[in-house]
């Protein structure tokens, strides 16, 4: 609780990290209370009101099936956010511990899991994650382990670094000679002060995580309709950008922006409030 507190009081000192706080916390607040804050159904057609500007009715117009932009974004960020953090969570859970183990262990299974993983980071990872979903399916748990899959060699990477750098150090050979195991060593001694990266990481996986399950529902790799989704919005709403008809495609844009935004503001945050070099109030 301290150590929370503490962040708060350095975000408030600091104008990019309080702005990222806000903006998460407003997405905090449309995930809670999605269904008080929409006007609207988000998932209804209405034929009828099909392609509406902002109105007093429809705060955000409406799209080409008639739903309301507001609430289907309000939605949506149940969806981009379930997603994104699914997956940066279970890559983290699993990446980890792997990384630990690579790093501490030189024998030929760590090089053969770096291997694997230069394997898949081999590829571009747009292409990697939309060749995966079509193999297992356009569905929203699908795209989450795709995504987990595409970021677990990034924290795996990260740890094994920090590993590397540790397991040398004189405080490991005092626990060695102290008689302290393996697991010992890797999961008291080592694991906690090689984590500040990978925390650093989450909050900007995160944003990643937003960017490339928008590019795929915007292409038609991701989620599908009606399933309320900024990418598959934007894509919905281009089509009609011609024609003049501009905030179909515009705000859904502008929420992707804002919390990707949101998500780097915290990474940087973090990765202050964790420099050793920084003067404690």
């Amino acid at each position: 609780m301290t150590k929370i507190l503490d962040f708060f009081r350095f975000t408030s000192r600091n104008p990019a990290a309080l702005i990222g706080v806000v903006l998460f916390v407003l997405q905090l607040l449309a995930i809670v209370f999605a269904p008080w804050l929409a006007t609207h159904s988000p998932t209804t057609a209405d034929p009828i009101a099909s392609l509406q500007p902002p109105s007093v009715e429809h705060w955000l117009g409406t799209d080409v099936s008639g739903m309301d932009i507001y609430s289907r974004i309000i939605f949506a960020t149940r969806i981009n956010l379930l997603i994104s953090v699914t997956a940066v969570a279970v890559a983290f859970v699993i990446g980890v511990p792997i990384g630990l183990l690579v790093g501490y262990y030189r024998n030929w299974l760590s090089s053969l899991t770096m291997r694997v993983f230069d394997f898949i980071q081999s590829f571009p990872v747009f292409v990697l994650g939309m060749a995966l979903v079509s193999v297992m399916g356009q569905e929203i748990w699908n795209v989450a382990i795709v995504l987990a899959v595409l970021f677990i060699p990034v924290f795996a990477r990260l740890i094994r670094a920090e590993v590397l750098s540790l397991r040398e150090r004189p405080f490991i050979a005092a626990a060695r000679c102290s008689g302290a195991t393996d697991a010992t060593i890797m999961f008291r001694h080592i694991l906690p002060n090689a984590l500040t990266p990978s925390i650093v990481q989450v909050s900007i996986s995160i944003g990643m995580a937003i960017l490339l399950t928008a590019g795929l529902s915007f292409i038609g790799a991701g989620v599908r309709m009606p399933v309320p989704e900024w990418g598959l919005m934007v894509s919905v709403g281009s089509q009609q950008m011609i024609l003049g008809i501009w905030w179909v495609s515009l705000f859904p844009g502008l929420a992707i922006v804002f919390s990707v935004l949101s998500f780097a503001l915290l990474g940087d945050a973090i990765r202050e409030y964790f420099d050793p070099r920084r003067e404690r109030a």
